[in-house]
């Protein structure tokens, strides 16, 4: 059976650089050609081949560069949590892999040059072909919350329309039909769409009760007044944040709204926000650091040579608490 010694012999090199190269120190001052022909002759030499593939990969794969390009300003991360855990998940996920996190860029419209990167991670709702200046190889971008037919790229997605079912379901099941919507704007935002699409189902959709703006606790305090102050008042609304829903019930707190006897409501998220507010806010749970980690994940499997696009969906959970009345968990 081969052993270290061998290796370093036919390496040309000593048999402590050959131990520290096969244990993946990434400390060690050696140049990739070393490291490389360490592996090669390995190997050759069928020096526990199982582990070798696996530390050859790992050796690969660490030192590689990943680049951000985030939707969210920094104003509206602060405001809704949401694409801060996204991040966050992307940041854990490279750090226990070895992968570094260069540039981040932010916004949309003409965006600075990427220095050399690995791959790409897009986070929020960008038209890819901005992307083809940035990062020319598209099997190294993952688009995530995106919900665009985008299939030649590799995605991960919050199940929405799983989201909007549980919260209304819920909310059905308790008995209410005038259910309004408050949510940020745009043309791709999921949680409006599927929100019409089932009150429609069941010919319950009034546009008088749907309203649309920013994603802060101030707009949902904005927005839940201008409800308040309609024609027709719901009795029941899905916030599609839950700073969102804090807002909102700022709003009907300050006009003497009762809630969940005269209003029941229930967020999106599930920060840690929702279960100290009064009453503790019902909410369908999400999972987004999770996605930043799958994301990374998928980038990984490139690196390591998968050729198809792959495309993850987390799901989502109703975490039920006394906003609408139902039995809290």
């Amino acid at each position: 059976m081969p052993t270290i010694k061998d290796i370093a012999r036919e390496a040309g090199v000593s048999a402590a650089t050959v131990s520290r190269v096969l244990n993946n120190d990434l400390s060690l001052a050696v140049s990739e050609v070393t490291r490389t022909r360490v592996f090669a002759v390995a190997e050759q030499l069928g020096y526990k081949p199982a582990r070798l593939k696996q530390l050859k990969r790992d050796t690969e794969r660490s030192g590689k560069t990943v680049s951000l390009l985030l939707r969210c300003s920094v104003e509206e991360e602060r405001d809704d949590p949401y694409y801060g855990s996204i991040r966050r998940g992307i940041e854990l996920r490279a750090e226990e892999l070895g992968i570094v996190l260069g540039q981040t860029l932010r916004g949309h419209g003409q965006l600075p040059a990427l220095r050399a990167c690995d791959g790409l991670i897009v986070v929020g709702g960008f038209d890819p072909r901005e992307l083809e200046s940035l990062h020319a190889d598209p099997s190294t971008i993952v688009l995530v919350d995106q919900y665009g037919e985008q299939t030649d790229y590799d995605s991960v997605r919050t199940h929405f329309r799983q989201a909007v079912e549980q919260a209304l379901g819920h909310l059905m099941a308790l008995g209410h039909r005038d259910i309004a919507f408050i949510g940020g704007g745009g043309d791709g935002e999921r949680r409006a769409h599927h929100f019409e699409r089932i009150m429609l189902e069941r010919g319950w959709f009034d546009d008088r009760l749907v309203r649309t703006g920013g994603w802060s606790s101030a707009d949902g305090y904005r927005m839940m007044n201008e409800l308040l102050a309609g024609a027709k008042r719901p009795t029941a609304c899905f916030a599609a944040s839950d700073p969102l829903a804090v807002g909102a019930l700022r709003a009907l707190h300050g006009q003497g709204v009762r809630v969940p006897e005269e209003m029941a409501i229930v967020g999106f998220d599930d920060i840690e926000m929702a279960a100290y507010v009064q009453p503790p806010l019902t909410t369908v749970r999400a999972y987004p650091e999770q996605m930043g980690k799958a994301a990374v994940q998928l980038l990984v499997e490139r690196f390591e040579g998968r050729e198809a696009p792959s495309h993850t969906i987390t799901g989502t959970k109703l975490i039920v608490r006394e906003s609408c009345g139902g039995t809290p968990d």
